[in-house]
């Protein structure tokens, strides 16, 4: 990374570190996680303060659960191999039935472990699929979301803040393109360190101009959160957290989230690699 994009990035803490994050903002979409055991969970998100515009489910297709939200913008994304072949056609079919598909998400970590997330896709099997299933949709006026050669980079991030700014100038100087934060949070770490990245985070990303879109993660509950309790939105008993409150539009709850006793926490991947990205474009 050259200095003048690590400078560029610092020069914003100092701003920041002190600020409680914006109430809203129309960056803000959700990483929607279903949860079998509890599906009255997903009450949480249809909160009357929150400006959330758009999710994504890791998948093709939209969630019933929002059904009814007409103000969230869905999403699809292609995973991995397992939804590749239909893809297209899902996208397809819901554009033709009248839905707003202006945008798809390509390859959820494919350089990733599939303990963590990781869809572990070989480059040459990707750019195929990429070739098959995405790239038709571009002619139908849809954005593609992928590295480098595409209308939108997705990134993530599961570290302190000043890793995540520094991660973003790099993608940016890197490419010049708008950024999409899908994951972010800073993983196993203590409830106040885990408030405050959040609110110095999304107070970042909400002032970085090239980054248009951001989720945070995650929409679970905190005995269930593979990156550590105190990340979670909604705590063990399904009551949002403090920051689940503040990414919703409200104020602080006082609900403190618990992590189960025998939960081992592991993190996903910090996202798509550039090498890969560029084996794609030459492709």
């Amino acid at each position: 990374m050259e200095f003048r994009h690590f400078w560029t990035a610092l020069t914003v803490l100092p701003s920041i570190v002190y600020c409680q994050s914006p109430l809203t903002s129309t960056k803000r979409g959700l990483v929607y996680i279903p949860s079998e055991k509890y599906p009255q969970d997903d009450a949480n998100w249809d909160s009357p303060t929150s400006d959330l515009t758009w999710y994504y489910n890791y998948g093709s297709k939209p969630s019933p659960a929002f059904a009814n939200f007409p103000k969230l913008q869905f999403v699809p994304m292609l995973w991995g191999t397992g939804n590749s072949s239909t893809f297209l056609s899902d996208v397809q079919s819901q554009i033709k039935a009248g839905a707003n598909i202006t945008y798809v998400l390509g390859f959820n970590e494919p350089d990733g472990d599939p303990s963590t997330g990781g869809s572990v896709i070989p480059a040459e099997t990707a750019a195929q699929i990429w070739l098959q299933q995405i790239e038709p949709l571009a002619n139908q006026g849809v954005k593609l979301g992928a590295p480098a050669c595409t209308d939108f980079i997705p990134v993530h991030w599961y570290s302190n803040f000043q890793g995540l700014a520094s991660h973003i100038g790099e993608y940016v100087g890197t490419f010049n393109k708008s950024i999409w934060v899908t994951e972010f949070a800073d993983a196993n770490v203590g409830l106040q360190d885990s408030q405050t990245f959040y609110n110095q985070s999304s107070n970042y990303l909400d002032r970085t101009e090239n980054v248009t879109h951001y989720s945070y993660f995650g929409t679970f509950r905190s005995d269930v959160s593979n990156v550590g309790a105190n990340s979670a939105m909604l705590t063990q008993d399904g009551k949002l957290t403090d920051i689940g409150s503040w990414y919703l539009g409200g104020g602080e709850t006082g609900n403190v989230p618990k992590g189960a006793a025998n939960r081992k926490t592991t993190f996903l991947g910090s996202g798509l690699l550039v090498g890969l990205a560029t084996m794609w474009c030459v492709l």
